[in-house]
């Protein structure tokens, strides 16, 4: 195994154990702890022109986009990030070729709420 594929491995790897981390985290009991983000939650609703509903819609959205991607072999979670408003999904990021991009936008379509995908990615040929 080369030293990227092991490297991409890596990364997906930890990141699944992120997400699978935070999942008991918050099934344990122990979300009274997120209290603190809770309040910074409420600050940013507060900011927002959606109501709570729609935020919470789009954040479910931009969550299950980036769990496609971990799971793809593909398409990295770390390279490409998800902004999601009112259904509208935007990846913004590097790839290192076109298949990669039109993997992630296919991808984020294939997931429930999503009404229209803007790409802002860019390819970029790695050097070396």
């Amino acid at each position: 195994m080369s030293y990227s594929m092991y490297l991409k491995a890596y990364r997906r790897h930890s990141l699944s154990f992120f997400f699978l981390s935070f999942v008991v985290f918050v099934m344990s009991g122990c979300a009274p702890a997120l209290l603190a983000g809770g309040a910074a939650a409420g600050y940013y609703v507060g900011k927002d022109q959606r109501s709570v509903g729609e935020i919470l819609d789009d954040a479910g959205i931009t969550a299950a986009i980036n769990a496609k991607f971990v799971k793809d072999p593909n398409v990295s979670a770390f390279d490409i990030n998800v902004d999601t408003r009112n259904g509208v999904v935007t990846l913004y990021g590097s790839v290192a070729n076109t298949d990669i991009e039109d993997q992630a936008i296919y991808l984020a379509q294939q997931v429930k709420g999503v009404r229209k995908i803007i790409s802002k990615l860019t390819v970029v040929q790695k050097s070396g």
